[in-house]
C-alpha cells in the first residue's frame, strides 16, 4: 500500500542550502571529461532500471496510468539517459572551433581563437504531471542538463510527490556512487519552493513542462530577476491536422480511425494530442461518432486536471459557433470523450476562443467548403508543438500548407499522428510561444542538451590553461572545426 503521508514543503532555508551546494558543485561536475560524465549517466539509467519493481507501483497509484504505460515510460526515461551519454561520447554536442593565428587573415591579422560551449551552471527543473517518469524528475530535462554539466533540483510536480522523492533518491545515490560532487542532483517541493527557486541567486536556468498560465507566470519571474535568466518553457498546443479533399476521399474512414486514437491516447492527456481535425464539410462522420461514444472512460491524472478539462470542455461546449457531436462525462471510471463540431467560416471568426487547448478527451472537427479556407486556418494559429496534414502526392494546397504550418510549429507530420514524440537526434518538441517560451530548442531529442550551454571564446590564451577540448592535438579526441574544416576524431 502506497503510504499516503503528505512529504512538507521544502523549507526557504533548505532550499537556500540545496541550491547553495548546487552552485558549489557546478565547477567541478562541469570540468569533468564528457566520458566520465557519460558513465555517470549510465549508472543512473542502470539504477533506474534495477529500482522498476518499486517505481512503477507508486507512479501507477499517483498517476493512475495503466502498468505497461508506466513500465514504457520508465524505459524511455533510462533510454534518454544512455542516449546523452553517447552524445557525450561522441563530443561534437561541445561545438569546438579552433582559429588559430592568422597574419594574413582578409580582415586583417587574426589572433588565435577557440571556442567551445560550457555549462550554464544549476538547472531547475519542473516536472510534468502527465509524463511521472519521462518529464518529471529523472525525464528530459534532468538528462539533458546533467549531460551538459549542470547540477540539477528538481522541483516535485504535486501530483506524483512520491514518485519524485523516490526516483530522486535512487537517482541521487547512483550518481554519488559513480562519483559525482555532492549536491549535483536534488528534489525539492511546494509551490511557493518552485517560485523561490527561480528567483534564486544561484540558479542558471529553468526547464518547465506544463500549462500555459503556469509556465508564463515562471517565465515572467525568471525575466523580473535583477540578473534575468533562460527559462525553457513547453506549454499549450492544439496540434491541428489538415485533410485535403483528395485524402478523405483516398482513405477517410482510416483517417476518422487515427483521429479517434490519437486524440482519446491516454485519455487525451498528451502535449501532442490533435485537438482540431479539418475535413471536407461533407466527410460522413457517423461511424466515429458511433466510435467515439463507445470508447471506454479513462481516468484523468488527479483532480487538478480533471477540473482543468471540465473547465474548458464546457467553454467549447457552450460556444454558440460549436455543436456537440458526442458529450463525454465524468464516471467512477474517469472520462468519456468529448467530440465537438464547427466550420471553417466560424473557427475563422472565433478562432482566439476555438483554438486554445483543451488537455483531456476533447476535440474539435471543423468542416471546410474550400481548400483555401485550410491555408486560412493556418494562417491564425498561434505556435504549436506540431501540425500535421493528411494529403496525397503532388496536391498543389498541401504544397502551399507546408510553408505556413513550418512557421508556426515544431513538428511537421505527414500522413501521421502527433501523439508519440520519438526521443531521436532529429526530433525538435518546441514550437513558437505559447507552445514553448523558446522558439530556438527542444524539449525532446540530442540538441535539448543546446538549451543549458553557453559558448565561450578564449583568445591567445596559453595552451597549459586552455581547456582540453580546444588544445593543441585535440588530446579529448573530439569532431572540431580547425580554420573553417572538420576534424574528425581519430578513433575507430
Amino acid at each position: 500500500m502506497l503510504e499516503r503521508t503528505a512529504i512538507p514543503d521544502t523549507t526557504e532555508a533548505e532550499l537556500d542550502h540545496v541550491l547553495t551546494a548546487a552552485a558549489a558543485a557546478a565547477p567541478a561536475f562541469g570540468a569533468l571529461r564528457p566520458g566520465e560524465r557519460a558513465a555517470m549517466l549510465r549508472a543512473a539509467a542502470d539504477a533506474l532500471d534495477a529500482a522498476a519493481g518499486e517505481l512503477v507501483p507508486i507512479a501507477q497509484a499517483e498517476s493512475r496510468l495503466p502498468e505497461a504505460r508506466c513500465r514504457g515510460e520508465l524505459g524511455r526515461t533510462t533510454f534518454q539517459l544512455r542516449l546523452f551519454a553517447d552524445v557525450l561520447d561522441e563530443g561534437g554536442y561541445l561545438e569546438v572551433t579552433v582559429d588559430t593565428a592568422d597574419p594574413d587573415w582578409g580582415m586583417g591579422p587574426r589572433p588565435d581563437v577557440r571556442r567551445m560551449l560550457v555549462p550554464l551552471g544549476p538547472v531547475v527543473v519542473f516536472g510534468a504531471s502527465n509524463f511521472p517518469f519521462a518529464f518529471s524528475t529523472a525525464g528530459g530535462d534532468t538528462a539533458s542538463a546533467l549531460a551538459a554539466g549542470c547540477p540539477v533540483v528538481v522541483k516535485a510536480h504535486p501530483g506524483h510527490p512520491r514518485l519524485a522523492e523516490r526516483t530522486g533518491a535512487v537517482l541521487t545515490r547512483a550518481l554519488r556512487d559513480a562519483g559525482a560532487p555532492d549536491g549535483v542532483f536534488a528534489v525539492v517541493y511546494g509551490e511557493e519552493t518552485g517560485r523561490r527557486a527561480v528567483l534564486h541567486p544561484r540558479t542558471a536556468a529553468v526547464g518547465f513542462t506544463g500549462s500555459i498560465p503556469g509556465g508564463r507566470a515562471l517565465h515572467d519571474l525568471a525575466a523580473s530577476r535583477p540578473h534575468p535568466i533562460p527559462f525553457y518553457g513547453e506549454m499549450g498546443s492544439v496540434n491541428p491536422v489538415f485533410v485535403t479533399r483528395a485524402a478523405a476521399a483516398a482513405r477517410g474512414a482510416e483517417i476518422l480511425g487515427g483521429y479517434l486514437d490519437s486524440f482519446t491516447l491516454g485519455a487525451g492527456q498528451f502535449c501532442t494530442k490533435p485537438g482540431v481535425l479539418l475535413v471536407p464539410e461533407d466527410t460522413p462522420l457517423d461511424d466515429l461518432v458511433a466510435n467515439a461514444a463507445g470508447r471506454a472512460a479513462a481516468p484523468l491524472l488527479n483532480a487538478r486536471v480533471a477540473a482543468g478539462h471540465a473547465a474548458r470542455q464546457g467553454e467549447l461546449v457552450d460556444h454558440p459557433a460549436t455543436e456537440v457531436l458526442v458529450l463525454g462525462a465524468a464516471g467512477e471510471t474517469g472520462w468519456t470523450p468529448t467530440l465537438l463540431r464547427t466550420d471553417a467560416e466560424a473557427l475563422l471568426a472565433h478562432h482566439e476562443a476555438l483554438l486554445e487547448e483543451c488537455f483531456g478527451p476533447t476535440s474539435l472537427v471543423v468542416g471546410y467548403s474550400d481548400e483555401e479556407q485550410l491555408v486560412a486556418v493556418a494562417g491564425t494559429l498561434q505556435g504549436q508543438l506540431t501540425a500535421t496534414v493528411h494529403a496525397e502526392p503532388a496536391e498543389p494546397v498541401a504544397a502551399r500548407l507546408l510553408p505556413v504550418l513550418t512557421e508556426r510549429a515544431g513538428r511537421v507530420l505527414w500522413n501521421g499522428w502527433p501523439t508519440g514524440v520519438s526521443v531521436t537526434h532529429a526530433m525538435t518538441h518546441g514550437g513558437p510561444y505559447p507552445a514553448t517560451t523558446s522558439v530556438l530548442h527542444t524539449s525532446v531529442g540530442t540538441t535539448a542538451i543546446r538549451r543549458f550551454l553557453r559558448p565561450v571564446s578564449y583568445q591567445s590564451v596559453p595552451q597549459e590553461l586552455l581547456p582540453e577540448a580546444v588544445r593543441d592535438g585535440n588530446p579529448l579526441d573530439l569532431p572540431r572545426r580547425v580554420n573553417g574544416r572538420l576534424e574528425t576524431p581519430r578513433r575507430g
